[in-house]
């Protein structure tokens, strides 16, 4: 098997994080995989936001976790209030991805540019975890001062959330696939 395959088999959402701050050298790694995703006419609608301040990471938890809490989603809601819940699970490094709606597909475009950065994460044996959770935050009233405060482009609308970080824990084993997901037709 291939290393791109083993790669793509291995990589889990991490949860549990060593404190400690990724390499720089890693984190541009991750980044340019992004940048290199495949993109509808090659418009490449994405901007990425590396957040490494734990202050402003702890202020968008809080946040996010406010605007989920009256949500209306009965599951969502008891999550956030759950003790120690934090939508980062405490990873030292977040990047927000964000996209243009110059683009009909952007976010097509940006979730294959979040893939790319989790899969070169897991090739580098850094954890990583997609937060689509971060979106509440940036549909709430909150949403302009974080926009500015990260200096997120004008026409730019954050999408997802990647946590970032060394792994605490043991990966776990995979789960079992879903059945009957794939058909032939020759």
């Amino acid at each position: 098997m291939n290393e791109t395959i083993k790669t793509i088999l291995n990589r889990r959402s991490i949860r549990t994080f060593l404190p400690d701050q990724i390499k720089e050298s890693e984190l541009k790694e991750i980044i340019g995989s992004g940048l290199y995703a495949p993109s509808a006419m090659n418009l490449q609608p994405w901007h990425f936001t590396v957040v490494q301040n734990s202050e402003l990471i702890e202020r968008l938890n809080e946040d996010i976790k406010l605007s989920l809490q009256g949500s209306g989603n009965k599951y969502l809601e008891a999550m956030v209030k759950r003790e120690g819940y934090h939508i980062f699970h405490h990873a030292p490094t977040v990047i927000i991805v964000s996209g243009t709606d110059k683009s009909n597909f952007y976010q097509t475009d940006c979730a294959a540019a979040t893939e790319n950065m989790l899969l070169a994460a897991e090739s580098l044996g850094i954890g990583a975890c997609w937060i689509g959770l971060a979106a509440f935050l940036f549909g709430s009233q909150d949403s302009q001062k974080y926009i500015k405060e990260m200096k997120i482009p004008a026409g730019f609308k954050p999408l997802y959330a990647i946590a970032l970080g060394y792994k605490k824990d043991n990966v776990a084993k995979p789960p079992q696939r879903r059945e009957g997901t794939v058909d032939y037709i020759k």
